[in-house]
């Protein structure tokens, strides 16, 4: 009955802001951070550690692709396996540095948007991205989909995974998250997110648009950050779980 709550955070870039970073870092136990990739800037990476220190919050590491302008969303089509694994093991890196100028730990990676979408779909993307995490730091958590080619590929390389489900956005039958462009796979009422995150923590099982199951070990619930309902949702899902009888607490240490 202990179980984490993430969101993507930091996804600003210089004086632009995206999300509600402060309220949010009062609600989640781990925040994933952009890494000045997909969106992000050293300045807004320090300044992230340095709150989530202060609030005790875990940090991860949030890689994606390099692309300010389209959000690190669109998928790159031709990436070699070579190239993610220098792009994942280079804003790792660049991070972990960060982090330790803070005077505080970061303790796991997850993907971003499009680059982790192809890595739950492709079992050699995925081991390129543990390639990746695993020069940076054999020492770091992965947070993985389950049932996925990053599961596969975190076991493969030695790294630790921990498992997470989405409170806002719906399935596909492999079990990789429907896309974007598709009307309703983005869910932003908060009501209807609390429902599903109940469901999935009590039966242990993620069910996808078309009715497909999968029985599934759950370590971490992630709230987007840049949903315009992140916050509402993000505090009743924790109330929902706390009132349950759940600790939340980060899955990574």
């Amino acid at each position: 009955m202990r179980i984490d709550l993430n969101s993507d955070l930091g996804e600003g870039f210089g004086p632009w802001k995206i999300g509600d970073d402060d309220r949010m870092l009062d609600i989640v136990t781990s925040a994933n951070v952009a890494c000045g990739f997909h969106a992000g800037d050293p300045d807004i990476m320090y300044s992230m550690a340095v709150r989530a220190k202060t609030k005790r919050v875990a940090v991860g590491a949030h890689p994606g692709y390099r692309d300010l302008i389209g959000f690190g969303r669109r998928a790159m089509a031709g990436i070699t396996g070579r190239e993610i694994e220098r792009l994942v093991a280079y804003q790792v890196g660049a991070f972990q540095s960060v982090c330790s100028l803070a005077g505080y730990r970061m303790s796991y990676v997850k993907t971003h948007g499009a680059l982790g979408n192809a890595c739950n779909d492709d079992d050699g993307l995925a081991d390129a991205v543990a390639r990746g995490i695993s020069a940076a730091d054999p020492g770091l958590a992965w947070l993985i989909m389950p049932g996925t080619p990053t599961e596969r590929a975190a076991e493969r390389a030695g790294l630790r995974p921990a498992r997470e489900i989405y409170a806002d956005r719906t399935y596909a039958d492999s079990f990789n998250l429907a896309p974007r462009s598709r009307p309703g796979t983005v869910i932003h009422d908060a009501s209807i997110a609390c429902e599903r995150v109940l469901k999935m923590v009590s039966e242990g099982r993620i069910e996808s648009e078309t009715g497909r199951e999968m029985k599934v070990e759950i370590d971490s619930i992630c709230v987007h950050g840049d949903n315009p309902a992140s916050v509402e949702m993000a505090s009743r899902i924790r109330a929902a779980l706390e009132a349950e009888g759940w600790t939340v607490a980060p899955f990574a240490k």
